[in-house]
């Protein structure tokens, strides 16, 4: 148990969650990262080729491992079937508002070419830049382009004949000057060669602050996430409030996982998505991909093409909102746009069947007499082969705020058992 403790309270020390540089965001650039609901995490390193957790492997292995990890698997990695513009098209198409990609994890390999290491992915069997394809196809579609980057290095400590540890003595910055330096020069290099949107610093607080307020020297409008604002990861921390992004995976790992793995279901996401929105955060979902060969799992894509359905529905709620006076009542969740003029109701409920009404009442919203309410994605003028039917949503004042019977209309699968949520749309709202 004390052994547990101790490595919790370590993670703790990590830039994990909260807020700890001296400077800040400047308020345009948050005010510009509010309006991002959805982030695609695409999270990938050497180790990849086998499927298994990214970087941390190496810690606490023996000299033999090491030893086959830093000079075997570059040989090895060769994603001959990678597509940065297909991935590019995927978070286009499915409402992602950004991408991050790793730029250097925890084991020090680095997905671009860095004149500071030969641990690189130019060095591979591959031998391409894959950093550089993928910020030329994600601006390609004007998506921002958001990197991660790890202060630790495992290849750092090994070649200088140390143990490869997360201790604090010597993989963080803040203790050793020339693993600062060392991360500072390839900060400068991805800073100025690849002029990122976005920066996710991820290691011990002081020396990551030292990090970021370094990459605020070189770009002042840098939107840095975790180092910059709360990042809390694999948990719905509901005492936080926005802006924040919130870290999750599609299964139990940040990079591809060869079996053994259980996916999170559509709804699960598109839940966590709506929970981020309604307290004014987003959501950085890392996809599980992409695999040995570079292309996503077939069961990942299924997941994010059901979110992206939902966003092609919903999406006008979640995205270039805020929170509204209240982030839940019941199984509603709420946002309303950036003017305040319409308020957005997400019904987390049951399924709703096709035809059938369902009435919800919303405490504190109050419309004007010529308001409107819609269900998003529907004209609320038809049913599907029911002409006699008037699908139109009707609402009504309370004493307390505004009741609305309404019913799903829209056809989205062949079936009709469609099992996510319906958004509501308040047009109309009185002011205050």
């Amino acid at each position: 148990m004390a052994l547990n403790q101790s490595a919790h309270a370590q993670d703790q020390d990590r830039a994990s969650q909260e807020v700890y540089t001296q400077r800040a965001n400047t308020p345009e650039t948050l005010a510009w990262y509010q309006d991002r609901a959805l982030g695609m995490y695409l999270y990938w390193t050497v180790d990849a080729i086998f499927g298994m957790v990214n970087a941390h492997s190496v810690v606490g292995a023996s000299s033999d491992y090491l030893d086959r990890y830093f000079r075997q698997l570059p040989l090895w990695f060769n994603p001959q079937r990678f597509d940065a513009a297909w991935y590019a098209r995927l978070a286009a198409t499915c409402g992602f508002d950004y991408v991050t990609v790793t730029a250097k994890n925890h084991n020090g390999f680095c997905m671009w070419d860095t004149a500071t290491t030969d641990f690189k992915v130019t060095n591979t069997a591959y031998g391409r830049d894959i950093l550089h394809q993928y910020t030329q196809a994600l601006r390609a579609r004007d998506i921002p382009v958001g990197f991660y980057f790890s202060p630790d290095d495992a290849w750092f400590q090994w070649r200088r004949g140390r143990e490869v540890t997360r201790s604090r003595d010597y993989c963080n910055p803040e203790f050793n000057p020339e693993l600062l330096a060392y991360d500072q020069r390839q900060l400068e290099e991805l800073i100025t060669v690849y002029d990122p949107d976005i920066l996710c610093v991820d290691g011990y607080q002081a020396a990551t602050a030292s990090l970021v307020e370094f990459a605020w020297d070189l770009k002042p409008e840098l939107m840095v996430t975790r180092g910059g604002i709360t990042t809390p990861e694999q948990e719905a921390r509901q005492d936080v409030q926005g802006p924040f992004e919130s870290h999750y995976t599609i299964g139990r790992q940040w990079q591809y996982r060869a079996g053994n793995d259980r996916n999170k279901t559509g709804r699960e996401l598109i839940e966590l998505l709506v929970d981020c929105r309604s307290r004014g955060g987003t959501l950085l979902l890392a996809i599980g991909g992409p695999d040995a060969d570079g292309v996503l799992p077939r069961d990942k894509d299924d997941r994010v093409r059901e979110l992206g359905l939902w966003m092609f529905v919903n999406g006008e709620a979640m995205q270039a909102t805020r929170p509204w006076l209240h982030s839940r009542q019941g199984d509603l969740a709420f946002t309303q746009s950036r003017d305040g003029t319409a308020v957005y109701a997400v019904d987390l409920g049951p399924p709703l069947p096709l035809g059938t009404w369902r009435t919800v009442a919303v405490d504190g919203l109050h419309l004007q007499a010529d308001a409107r309410v819609d269900v998003l994605g529907a004209s609320g003028l038809t049913l599907e082969y029911r002409p006699d039917f008037d699908p139109r949503p009707r609402w009504f004042a309370t004493p307390t705020g505004v009741a609305v019977t309404y019913c799903r209309t829209q056809r989205l699968y062949n079936d009709l058992r469609w099992p996510n949520p319906v958004t509501l749309k308040f047009d109309g709202v009185v002011a205050g």
